[in-house]
C-alpha cells in the first residue's frame, strides 16, 4: 500500500514536469519560428533591391546593389579604418551613456522616494527633456570644445532624461504592499530601495535604457557629422561630400547591424533580470 502511495504520488510530479518541458519546447520552437520569418522577410527584401537594381540598371551612385555595399564593406573592414572608427563611436556612445544610467537611476529613486526632491528636479527635467539635444551642439562646442568631454556630454544628455523619468515612473508604480511587508520585516530604507522598489521598477528601467541608448546613438553620429576628424559619423559625412554612395549605405549597414545587436542584447539582459525579480 505505501508503495502504491508513494507511486501514486510521485505521478502527478512526473506529469507536471513533463508539461512544463512541453511548454519550454513549444515556447522555443515558436520563437525559433519568428527569428525565421525575420530573418527570410529581410533576405527577401535584399533580394528584391538586388533584382530592382540590375534589371533597371540604377547607377551605383543613386541605389548600389546589397551586394557591391557588401563588399565595399568588407574592403574598408580589412584597411582597418571603418574598425578603428567604429571603436571611437561606440566608446563615445557607451562612455556617456554609463554615466547617465548610473546617475539617472540614481537620480530617478531619489526623486520618487523624496518629495523635495521630487519638486525641485521635476521642474528642471520638465524644461530640459522636450528641448532638441542637437540644437545645444553649439553651445556645447563653445563651452567644451570638440574633443572627448564634447562626445561625452552629447551622449549623457541623450540617455539621461528617459532613464529618469521611466525610472521614477517604474518606482512610483510599485505595490505599496510590498514596501509595507519589508517594514513589517524590519527592513530599513536602503533594504526596501535595493530589495523592493528597484526589482519593480526594472521594466520601466529598461524602457528608458532602450530609449536613451538609441538617442545616444543618434545624437553621437549627428555630432560626429558635425565637428569629428573620426568615427562612424565622420567616415559618413565624408563619403557623402565624395558621392560615393556604397560607403554611405556600407556605414548605415554598420550602424542598422549595431542596433540589431543592442536591441536583441537588451532583450536577452531584460529576459535574465526578470528570473531575478521572480526569485
Amino acid at each position: 500500500m505505501a508503495g502504491e502511495t508513494d507511486l501514486a504520488g510521485s505521478a502527478p510530479s512526473a506529469a507536471t514536469t513533463a508539461a512544463a518541458n512541453s511548454r519550454r519546447w513549444t515556447l522555443r520552437a515558436a520563437l525559433d519560428d519568428q527569428r525565421l520569418i525575420g530573418w527570410g522577410f529581410l533576405l527577401a527584401l535584399l533580394a528584391v533591391w538586388e533584382f530592382v537594381v540590375i534589371q533597371a540598371r540604377i547607377s551605383p551612385l543613386y541605389l548600389p546593389r546589397p551586394t557591391g555595399v557588401v563588399a565595399v564593406l568588407w574592403q574598408n573592414i580589412r584597411e582597418g579604418g571603418l574598425s578603428t572608427d567604429l571603436g571611437f563611436t561606440l566608446y563615445r556612445i557607451f562612455a556617456g551613456f554609463f554615466i547617465a544610467l548610473v546617475t539617472g537611476v540614481l537620480l530617478g529613486v531619489w526623486m520618487a522616494v523624496s518629495k523635495p526632491v521630487k519638486a525641485m528636479a521635476d521642474i528642471l527635467i520638465a524644461a530640459l527633456y522636450p528641448l532638441p539635444k542637437v540644437t545645444l551642439i553649439p553651445l556645447l562646442v563653445i563651452w567644451l570644445g570638440t574633443g572627448g568631454p564634447f562626445m561625452l556630454t552629447i551622449s549623457f544628455m541623450g540617455a539621461f532624461f528617459p532613464i529618469v523619468i521611466n525610472t521614477v515612473v517604474g518606482v512610483q508604480q510599485c505595490e505599496q504592499g510590498l514596501v509595507l511587508a519589508a517594514r513589517d520585516l524590519g527592513a530599513n530604507l536602503r533594504q526596501i530601495v535595493l530589495r523592493v522598489l528597484i526589482p519593480s521598477a526594472v521594466p520601466s528601467i529598461f524602457a528608458g535604457i532602450r530609449i536613451g541608448l538609441g538617442i545616444s546613438i543618434i545624437l553621437v553620429v549627428a555630432a560626429e557629422m558635425v565637428v569629428a576628424k573620426d568615427g562612424l559619423g565622420a567616415r559618413l559625412f565624408v563619403a557623402g561630400q565624395l558621392l560615393d554612395t556604397e560607403l554611405v549605405f556600407a556605414v548605415l549597414l554598420v550602424l542598422a547591424v549595431l542596433g540589431i545587436l543592442i536591441t536583441k542584447g537588451q532583450d536577452l539582459i531584460d529576459a535574465r533580470l526578470g528570473l531575478w525579480r521572480t526569485s
